[in-house]
């Protein structure tokens, strides 16, 4: 039975190598998408962190901070974007135009900027039709006020005109290969600011807005390449369906039928797997209860000995520690015996002494009156005889 699982989980690992050899040689450069090179949450975040226009069109092109990696014109370089402004009363249309060549641009994505009467000022950041497909719009939300705010509607304010064209670029701005997309994602998220909010949106805001850059926009690359329109490109409405339906899979990795066959096959695989796998499971959960019970079993004795071992050295040492107490009472007791014995030796020595003392102090006395008498009789005769 065990050689027949085997077999099978090679055929199973054999079918999905050939699946996996065959998605290599599917994916070609067509996976990617041309919008895929500008991402217009991070042109929505370097324009709120911008001082002007002119302050965020250097952002724009900052070889340090790389937010574009188009390359239109197929050169090998990244497009420089210069920005044009065009106003009127209370709106302003900032366009963002890829320089291609001489007097040759393309319009990539617009920002509309409008005031309401309450002093609202409301933003939306537009792609182009021929690069996103219509309506893909995004309405930032800034936590701060934006400093460019507050230079848009000053009195003596004129639109901003990029000084920029093909072959005279600004000093700050050199040339730069462009990357994977994978790798240009992973550099663009360091540059998002994260605190602000872009929500995608259906409709834009600003009619007066639409007018102006009808009049104003620039489509050479469009004209010279009519079939590589976004609605041309895919079956899909616009660069939001387009990440839709791309959900959490990558830009430029596998199809999404080898996705399912891969799918299926790995769940084909994982079901054997997981057979043979429930058995060896079993088996090893129960080697490992008898081994935690025998380990349970060997603790409780180790603790069992442990604990009588400790009783054992308690008793002893608690033995001990009467004895020595015994010890000292009996001694101390004899020393107190040898204390009182020596006590009444001293009395006794003391007594004989002073009876000694008496006994010589009545001999000197009656030795006294002895020559007391003689002498008084040696008189009484001396007078007898006189």
């Amino acid at each position: 039975m065990r050689t027949k699982i085997n077999y099978i989980a090679l055929f199973a690992l054999l079918f999905v190598n050939q699946i996996f050899a065959q998605d290599v040689t599917t994916v070609t450069a067509n996976s990617y998408d041309i919008s895929d090179n500008l991402d217009l949450t991070a042109v929505a975040s370097i324009f709120g962190d911008s001082r002007d226009l002119e302050d965020f069109e250097r952002k724009l092109n900052d070889p340090n901070i790389q937010i574009s990696n188009l390359d239109l014109n197929n050169d090998n370089r990244v497009d420089y974007l210069r920005v044009i402004e065009v106003t009127e009363n209370n709106t302003h249309l900032i366009i963002l135009q890829s320089v291609l060549g001489i007097d040759t641009f393309q319009d990539v994505a617009t920002i509309e900027v409008e005031r309401d009467r309450q002093n609202n000022v409301h933003v939306q950041v537009v792609g182009d039709v021929y690069m996103y497909g219509p309506n893909y719009i995004y309405e930032p939300v800034y936590v701060n006020r934006p400093l460019i705010y507050d230079v848009f509607w000053v009195s003596s304010y004129r639109p901003y005109y990029s000084p920029w064209y093909w072959g005279y670029y600004p000093t700050y701005y050199s040339y730069w290969n462009p990357y994977p997309v994978y790798r240009y994602r992973n550099n663009l998220h360091i540059h998002i600011n994260n605190r602000n909010r872009y929500n995608y949106v259906y409709n834009r805001r600003s009619s007066r807005a639409i007018a102006l850059h009808n009049s104003r926009r620039a489509n050479a690359y469009e004209r010279q390449y009519p079939d590589r329109a976004f609605a041309r490109r895919t079956s899909l409405n616009n660069r939001y369906v387009l990440e839709q339906s791309r959900g959490s899979y990558s830009v430029g990795t596998r199809t999404s039928s080898s996705r399912n066959t891969y799918n299926s096959s790995s769940r084909s695989t994982n079901t054997n797997a997981t057979r043979t796998n429930s058995v060896r499971n079993s088996n090893i959960n129960r080697n490992s209860v008898n081994s935690s019970r025998r380990s349970s079993d060997n603790q409780n004795s180790s603790t069992t000995r442990n604990s009588s071992s400790r009783r054992n050295s308690n008793n002893t040492s608690t033995s001990r520690s009467l004895n020595r107490n015994q010890n000292a009472r009996s001694s101390s007791s004899r020393n107190r015996t040898d204390t009182s014995g020596s006590r009444t030796t001293t009395r006794r020595s003391t007594t004989p002494t002073t009876t000694r003392s008496s006994n010589n102090g009545t001999s000197r006395s009656s030795s006294s009156t002895r020559s007391g008498s003689s002498r008084s009789n040696r008189n009484s005769s001396s007078r007898s005889r006189g």
